[in-house]
């Protein structure tokens, strides 16, 4: 049985072919590919697949066409996971689609080399989670503002809130901070009552604190 369907969009033929084998040595099945933007899109209504992913910048212009085939996948087939792939850290276009929720993923491509790291985010998106590139949280950490939000959080709060922004679960943020998942488990809670998030499921208030996290810039 295959962990998922998955799409490969990227102009660069090696790099999708590697992604391919890549993808499908550890079990995902590979029901498309596609070097441009149109293309893709007609894989994903064909397929409906579990995973897309998707370089951010693909032809004619090599501008965003990748991001705006991913805001078009969300809006249209939002139970396909999105993971965009970019070669350096774009803040305001990751930020745009970070917006959009649950199973949705931005990752630097210089990040695929470490091969198990990148398994793991494919796993981590097609099961509904959010990873983010460490190098964008690291950016908008040294980019934040005076009168940010997370003024009120404590050191390791803030801790906590990074390695949740890069998709971990409890139980990997207290294997990262040597600390308990119980530990860990109160930072979450002092988190979502400093900033002030609405009461409503775990999982959408811990993506309201990621969103939170990652717009104070």
């Amino acid at each position: 049985m295959p962990k998922g369907r998955v799409v490969l969009a990227d102009d660069d033929v090696l790099l999708r072919e590697g992604l391919a084998s890549l993808c499908e040595r550890v079990g995902y099945a590979v029901v498309g590919q596609a070097g441009e933007a149109e293309t893709l899109l007609a894989l994903v209504a064909e397929h409906r697949p579990e995973l897309a992913v998707v370089d951010i910048r693909m032809p004619p212009e090599h501008s965003t066409e990748g991001l705006r085939a991913a805001a078009t996948i969300r809006e249209k087939f939002p139970a396909t996971g999105i993971l965009v792939l970019s070669a350096y850290v774009e803040v305001e276009d990751a930020l745009a689609l970070l917006a959009g929720g649950h199973g949705i993923g931005y990752l630097l491509k210089s990040r695929i080399t470490d091969v198990d790291e990148f398994l793991e985010t494919l796993d981590r998106i097609s099961k509904g989670g959010s990873v983010v590139d460490p190098s964008l949280v690291q950016e908008l950490v040294a980019a934040q503002r005076r009168d940010d939000p997370l003024s009120l959080l404590s050191g390791r709060e803030r801790e906590v809130l990074e390695l949740m922004a890069e998709g971990r679960s409890n139980a990997g943020i207290g294997r990262r901070l040597w600390v308990t998942e119980g530990t860990v488990e109160k930072h979450v809670r002092s988190i979502m009552s400093k900033l002030r998030l609405p009461e409503d499921t775990d999982d959408h208030r811990r993506v309201l604190a990621v969103l939170t996290f990652l717009e104070s810039r």
